[in-house]
């Protein structure tokens, strides 16, 4: 007896090929939307001091609406740069993990990958309003692609260890799919109270989705591509065979890594966008507006509550001298594994969430190449390609088609897989990604030139790549982070629905300015 799909099952496999299980929860109506919406707020700050733990979105969008509120702000950030997990990697980009040498990117004058967030969903409302009033240009994102790949590994059969085009399993399964459906509405097998002309439409419909015959068989067709492909002349185009659906189900294509679910869930439905030149233009703009309220190279050491304000202690890692920080209010936006390391005297409702609320491994690896042979040789004009090996992903440049050299993102994954990844040394993980990548694209060794690298859960001040609710983590320890902890606040994405995405460092970056605002406000008539 087959095992049944239960919701925790299902939201377990929806977090595997998305990396997060927020899109499925929402989708089961387990937890709630959470709608963007712009400040507007009266009154002034009066000049109140308030201290910003962290410059990565939150941090920045918190600084930059309480300064137009009249606040006095002070960023404290322990990197040497702004944007946190929004991070775009270039030629002289430096990183050292946590146990590794480090990294200075080689790539050539204008060339980068989003080491960090790549992509904006259509209706991620905060984000573009931002966008909009910073004056950052975007385009499209090509989140999927049917001219992609999949490839799996270890299975049996004709297909075993071959790549596939998306456009074709796709539609094979589409195809098959429906025909056992329309057999089994000519049967009457289906529990369902319809008349002829019911299910007459009902078959009608299916034939068109699934591209079927006139004898509601699927055998292939011209939606899954050509051998020989149309053009002038006599050249109508040969049409390639539909494999088996066993053939399919025995190669592996019918398990979890190639489900279609990522391109169905709400998050990641076209159109998606994406910042031009980089994520980090975001980046820039906020820092251009708020720069000078930022103390760099400023690691937070000691968080304290007080009744009338707040004091942090951090230490310059420059000079290596300790120094402290008074504030009316503060707003912690520092990733929880980072924050566990901080002493504080929290609350133990916030110290359990921040304890036991883990964090999603991720790595992503970009790999410059001396052409675009993806564009050239395989008429891939961004997407990704899905494997069942350890790199995961596959992700196509979506902007500059047609220029001379490009950079892949040659692994993007999650959980397990990410952990083996980040596990290997530097060199070994390129070594992994050009022979794991070759077997999708055989042009890899000979094109290849530079690689970076990057295990989130091993960068300094981040950790991991984003908070990894379930359900009962999200009942049992959510809550606590969303009060404040006397003049204390919590922001960033671990503090909303929306985890993994901008829009969530915005939106809790949003939540708390209001908070905190209205309360000055109280102050003030008091």
């Amino acid at each position: 007896m087959k095992p049944i799909l239960t919701r925790r099952n299902f939201i377990q496999k929806a977090a595997q090929l998305t990396g997060s299980g927020y899109t499925a929860m929402t989708a089961l109506n387990l937890i709630p939307a959470s709608p963007a919406k712009a400040l507007s707020l009266e009154g002034h700050g009066q000049g109140k001091r308030i201290i910003i733990l962290g410059a990565g979105m939150a941090g920045l969008a918190a600084a930059y609406e309480l300064g137009k509120l009249g606040y006095q702000c002070t960023v404290l950030e322990a990197r040497e740069r702004a944007g946190g997990r929004v991070w775009t990697v270039r030629r002289g980009t430096k990183e050292k993990e946590l146990d590794g040498p480090e990294q200075t990117c080689q790539f050539d004058e204008g060339q980068y990958f989003n080491g960090g967030a790549m992509r904006i969903p259509h209706h991620h409302q905060s984000v573009i309003r931002y966008c909009r009033e910073l004056g950052v240009p975007l385009e499209n994102f090509n989140n999927t692609n049917e001219g992609a790949y999949y490839y799996c590994e270890g299975g049996k059969g004709e297909l075993a260890n071959k790549r596939i085009r998306q456009r074709e399993l796709h539609n094979d399964m589409r195809g098959y799919t429906t025909e056992l459906l329309a057999k089994a509405m000519d049967g009457q097998a289906l529990d369902l109270p319809l008349t002829k002309e019911d299910r007459d439409k009902i078959i009608e419909y299916l034939i068109a989705e699934g591209g079927l015959n006139a004898n509601k068989l699927y055998k292939g067709g011209s939606r899954r591509g050509y051998l020989t492909p149309p053009g002038a002349y006599e050249q109508s185009g040969k049409m390639a065979d539909a494999p088996a659906l066993l053939s399919l189900v025995q190669a592996g294509y019918a398990d979890p890594y190639f489900y279609n679910v990522a391109e169905y869930t709400y998050e990641q439905q076209n159109t998606m966008l994406m910042i031009s030149g980089g994520t980090d233009r975001l980046t820039d703009a906020f820092v251009k507006r708020i720069g000078k309220k930022i103390v760099y190279g400023a690691a937070v050491k000691e968080i304290r509550k007080g009744e009338n304000g707040a004091r942090v202690v951090y230490t310059d890692t420059k000079s290596g001298t300790e120094k402290e920080l008074l504030g009316d209010f503060c707003i912690c936006t520092i990733p929880l594994p980072v924050l566990s390391t901080i002493e504080n005297d929290f609350s133990s409702n916030v110290q359990r969430a921040i304890d036991l609320i883990p964090y999603n491994n991720t790595c992503k690896i970009g790999l410059q190449f001396k052409r675009r042979f993806w564009e050239e040789d395989d008429s891939i004009f961004g997407g990704m390609s899905r494997t069942n090996l350890d790199i995961t992903q596959i992700v196509y440049p979506c902007a500059d088609y047609l220029t001379p050299k490009g950079i892949l993102i040659g692994c993007y994954n999650y959980g397990s897989s990410a952990e083996r990844v980040g596990n290997l040394s530097l060199g070994d993980r390129e070594k992994l990604a050009l022979e794991q990548g070759g077997k999708i694209h055989p042009q890899y060794r000979q094109e290849f030139e530079k690689a970076f690298s990057l295990a989130w859960q091993k960068i300094p001040y981040s950790l991991g790549g984003w908070a990894l609710y379930s359900p009962e983590a999200r009942q049992r320890y959510y809550p606590a982070l969303l009060q404040p902890e006397g003049t204390i606040y919590f922001a960033g994405e671990h503090t909303s629905y929306l985890t993994a995405w901008i829009a969530g460092a915005f939106e809790s970056a949003l939540r708390t300015v209001e908070s905190i605002h209205q309360r000055a406000q109280k102050q003030a008539l008091n």
